[in-house]
């Protein structure tokens, strides 16, 4: 056996997560159709694949202790000029990220992977493009909203092609999701 390279993350749902990696596309991001648009708990980390079953069992006790809760992007931002990024911000759920995110790379469990810069959830939409096309995603989607409610991740495995596919669906342990300011679900990009 091999290597395996590995993400976990919350996805975006539909029809949020088509926009944005069209968006994504739209300003010039070669990698945007073999990411699915995403929160980011355990950024790309290559493992042994003997490790995966580990991995899918510590991913489901995770889950197991989780709760669904409220997940809402607004406004943009970005991580220039320590990285080239531009993203769409996660202003509610963000707490609940980070702790997700420490719990899946505990440092007793089977990826104990240790973070290049700070955890902040977001989701990308801009990456190692030309800064005037980084401006456009920044200036262009400072008026998006979307919200969902979050009921779980998901483990990802990326492909000799640099396609990231979804290997397993965790559902959180809870069924209940708190209550959200606002409809359940929206989502849009403001016209001009």
């Amino acid at each position: 056996m091999g290597t395996v390279t590995i993400g976990v993350s919350i996805a975006v749902p539909e029809p949020h997560g088509s926009e944005l990696q069209q968006l994504r596309a739209g300003f010039g991001d070669a990698s945007a159709h073999g990411i699915p648009t995403h929160v980011t708990l355990l950024p790309p980390t290559e493992i042994d694949e003997a490790a995966l079953p580990a991995v899918e069992a510590h991913l489901t006790e995770v889950a197991a202790a989780g709760r669904p809760f409220p997940m809402r992007l607004s406004g943009t931002g970005t991580f220039r000029p320590v990285s080239p990024v531009v993203f769409v911000q996660v202003v509610s759920g963000a707490e609940a990220c980070t702790g997700l995110q420490q719990q899946v790379r505990d440092p007793a469990g089977p990826v104990p992977r240790e973070l290049q810069f700070p955890y902040h959830p977001h989701v990308t939409v801009a990456h190692g493009i030309d800064e005037a096309a980084m401006d456009r995603a920044f200036e262009e989607l400072a008026g998006y909203e979307a919200e969902w409610p979050c009921t779980g991740f998901a483990l990802y495995e990326q492909g000799a092609d640099g396609v990231w596919r979804k290997l397993r669906d965790f559902p959180f342990g809870g069924a209940v999701v708190p209550p959200q300011a606002g409809p359940a679900e929206r989502g849009s990009v403001p016209t001009r």
